[in-house]
């Protein structure tokens, strides 16, 4: 059964009364403004913000990205410069990271993903300086723009030479060793606490080779699925970076307090996986879970209830933040779950990638899971900058909740990931005139990640028409035909 058939499509809803009024049918209440507001007018998302010490221009972010339109040394090409440059035309003044570079060369998710090492410092920095350069040319400063690098290694999700996986994982986990064909027995591809200390090191060097090239922080992945997310639900691994809560984040935070000790000056953040789940397998109709009960109580996932882990128990995650800010965590940015293994979670979409599945639920009740996850967070830990993702999928509304959320305090800055892949200067349109331009507007064709997981570029083919008259989006409408 088609998704477009099962869940009426946000186009679809021709007034913000009426999204409103679906979403109370599904049993929650979305704030949703009536009109988009400008900065003169009075907007929430205009207002600055102070993270670590530096104001922050307004409550727009854009979210880090994966790449995979690199050199194969991590340098960039001309793909990576423009995508760099439309986020500096974006009008948002925070850019959480821009893109996801791996911090060794075995740590990438794909052959051509960008690599922060000493060898790649000067596309590291091209980036920077093409992003600031696009800015100050269309808003005449970048004084109130602050923009860091994401540091990150992608565990048991790294492709680094071909489609291959050549995972190194945390530990073994029963459902995804199973999902993704990793023999359980395989003890090589674990890491040691010894092989770690080499890894805490390869951070300490990426971060300093993106303060050394002008990028005022660096977030610290630990997100998607990908290592350092792994590590929060190691509760089977032994030795001092597993078992308990304390050795789960022993990793993430001694990274940190490296970085903070060896790079003065550079603001650390971290953009985290906040809540997670069991994996996902396409079912007869849409996504269902893979068989979990004979994992009960469930030891494999981190921010979910042990003895029903499809409901959230935020007990730990908060735990976490909490830390994090004592630490001097500058803000922290909340996402959830994992791309790769229930993507209708992290990513709510009308359209599923190629190796999706169908989304089991209407997505908005997953959008706003995320929503209110923040809320509830930003509710407990006081005192810290909270980013919320997940807003893609409402498209036509997007600005109208981002508004409406920021103005009852439920998070601080509104993230925006592929929706900036074909609409890049929607944060500009809305603030300076009110308006988006439905025409670009992020349908969640999902074509930005089935390209990339068959090989090709990522980017948005149906609305972007740089992308479009690519060879390879004819490529891609015979890969999603097949």
């Amino acid at each position: 059964m088609a998704t477009e058939n099962r869940f009426r499509r946000i186009a679809q809803y021709k007034e913000p009364a009426a999204l409103r009024a679906r979403c109370s049918e599904l049993g929650f209440d979305l704030p949703c403004d009536d009109q988009i507001l400008t900065a003169d007018a009075g907007s929430p998302l205009a207002a600055p913000i102070d993270i670590g010490g530096f104001t922050v221009g307004n409550r727009w972010c854009i979210h880090p990205m994966e790449g995979w339109d690199a050199n194969v040394d991590g340098s960039p090409t001309e793909l990576t410069l423009r995508r760099w440059r439309n986020f500096g035309l974006s009008g948002a003044k925070l850019i959480w990271g821009g893109e996801a570079a791996a911090v060794r060369p075995d740590g990438r998710a794909n052959p051509n993903q960008t690599m922060a090492v000493p060898e790649n410092t000067s596309g590291i920095k091209a980036l920077l300086d093409t992003l600031l350069s696009a800015h100050e040319d269309r808003f005449g400063t970048t004084e109130d723009l602050l923009v860091g690098l994401q540091l990150t290694h992608s565990g048991r999700f790294c492709r680094p030479n071909n489609k291959q996986l050549e995972p190194r994982i945390a530990y073994h986990h029963p459902l995804l060793d199973a999902k993704f064909g990793i023999d359980p027995a395989d003890e090589s591809i674990v890491w040691t606490d010894d092989q770690l200390e080499d890894l805490i090191q390869a951070y300490v060097e990426a971060a300093k080779v993106a303060q050394q090239t002008g990028y005022q922080f660096v977030d610290v992945k630990c997100c998607h699925g990908y290592l350092l997310h792994e590590f929060l639900s190691a509760r089977t691994r032994p030795g001092k970076f597993g078992g308990d809560y304390q050795g789960r984040t022993r990793l993430l935070k001694t990274i940190i307090t490296r970085i903070q000790n060896e790079c003065p000056g550079l603001m650390v953040l971290v953009r985290l996986s906040f809540f997670d789940a069991p994996p996902f397998v396409p079912g007869d109709e849409f996504g269902v879970p893979m068989d979990f009960e004979h994992l009960l109580p469930y030891q494999f996932g981190f921010g979910c209830d042990q003895d029903d882990p499809l409901k959230l128990d935020l007990t730990e995650p908060v735990r976490l933040v909490t830390e994090l800010r004592d630490m001097g965590v500058a803000s922290v940015n909340l996402s959830c779950a994992s791309p790769y293994y229930n993507p209708h979670l992290m990513r709510p979409a009308a359209f599923p990638p190629s190796d999706g599945y169908q989304p089991p639920q209407d997505p908005l009740i997953d959008v706003f899971r995320q929503i209110d996850a923040v809320r509830q967070c930003k509710e407990a830990v006081p005192g810290i900058p909270l980013v919320g993702t997940g807003y893609t999928y409402l498209q036509d509304y997007l600005p109208h909740v981002a508004q409406a959320v920021l103005r009852k305090g439920w998070v601080d800055l509104v993230g925006l990931g592929r929706m900036v892949l074909s609409y890049w200067n929607l944060p500009a349109d809305t603030l300076e005139q009110g308006i988006i331009n439905r025409k670009v507007i992020c349908r969640t064709f999902s074509d930005c990640t089935t390209a990339p997981r068959n090989g090709l570029v990522s980017g948005c083919f149906p609305l972007d028409p740089y992308y479009k008259q690519m060879e390879e989006a004819g490529r891609l409408k015979e890969l999603k035909k097949s």
